[in-house]
């Protein structure tokens, strides 16, 4: 008799960074005048994988850590929330991103980065666990790992391989514009492999900052679709989310929660979609199933930033089906 076990789920790979992001004791400071830190480990693939892996899926995380204590902390984070770590290498040579993070009054974040270089950015394509990768229903990742090589080299390598076994390619482009050497190159290299993917979900400021337009409104949205695309999504914070396929494209509501933490919402909304979706794609054609998924999603979101961090804030299906009774 087949077991209904994790093993037997469809898998889905989420490709890209895991740092440590250390986030002031006291919120609504500067970074200098905050009087301490806590690690609160993070990167968006990282965080999907997670989200995915805690909402009952089976997720896998594929990338390169710091071969040193904050390195092996992230991974045992990993494997802790049973996501499946065989894609992930160690760098002797090259430390663990950190990131340094404000928490302004009104809950939304500013970045300082360490990667100088991070073990994450010498991710080498023959380094790539091409078998876990083809294993993958669905391939998500984001465009923080295309920034410089050989990371980029590894993340295109890895592309085309779930590509062609048959993966549903999806992007999140996470927009952190202090990485990238010039908006110019960000937005270039973003759209640079926007055609290939099946699914992609921005931001409203990453719409805006994609197209140019300051308008968040379907015709700029359509800009940004393509024929081969199965789904397109702009979240919209407490606004919710509007959704667009070949077919339909419509809003869905948000849910209204006592938000005190955004970081991981975006990546709980995804992690949370990619779930309901991995095992049957053809949901993505039916409005009214495609609009309760989405509905479940932005549970998902709304339930992350009630909490500080995105990993501990991540919801298990139990939370997410007592907001989603409590909002009938």
């Amino acid at each position: 008799m087949a077991s209904n076990g994790v093993n037997d789920k469809s898998l889905i790979v989420s490709f890209g960074e895991m740092l440590i992001d250390f986030v002031p004791t006291t919120s609504g400071v500067s970074l200098a005048e905050a009087p301490g830190f806590l690690k609160a480990p993070g990167g968006a693939p990282a965080n999907v994988a997670i989200a995915v892996s805690r909402l009952g899926g089976k997720s896998a995380f594929v990338g390169k850590l710091g071969d040193d204590e904050f390195g092996h902390m992230l991974a045992g984070i990993l494997k802790e929330n049973n996501v499946i770590a065989s894609g992930i290498n160690f760098d002797t040579g090259a430390r663990t991103a950190l990131a340094f993070v404000t928490l302004r009054a009104d809950g939304e974040r500013e970045f300082m980065f360490y990667r100088n270089p991070s073990a994450d950015m010498l991710l080498r394509p023959e380094e790539l666990n091409l078998e876990l990768i083809r294993s993958a229903k669905v391939f998500h990742y984001g465009s923080i790992s295309l920034i410089v090589e050989p990371c980029r080299s590894a993340h295109l390598e890895a592309m085309k391989v779930a590509k062609e076994a048959g993966a549903l390619l999806s992007y999140d482009p996470n927009l952190r514009l202090p990485l990238w050497p010039s908006a110019e190159e960000a937005r270039e290299q973003i759209l640079k492999i926007w055609d290939e993917a099946d699914l992609i979900k921005v931001s409203d400021v990453e719409l805006e900052f994609l197209t140019g337009s300051n308008k968040i409104d379907d015709e700029t949205a359509l800009t940004l679709w393509r024929p081969s695309f199965k789904l397109l999504l702009v979240t919209l914070g407490e606004n919710g989310c509007k959704y667009y396929t070949k077919d339909f494209h419509g809003t869905v509501e948000a849910f209204h929660v006592e938000t005190i933490d955004t970081t991981g919402a975006g990546d709980s909304f995804i992690g949370a979609l990619l779930c309901k979706i991995v095992d049957d794609q053809s949901v993505l054609e039916d409005e009214q199933k495609l609009r309760e998924i989405l509905r479940f999603a932005n549970a998902c979101g709304a339930i992350t930033t009630t909490k500080k961090g995105a990993i501990p804030a991540l919801p298990t299906p139990s939370e997410v089906h007592k907001l989603l009774n409590a909002s009938k």
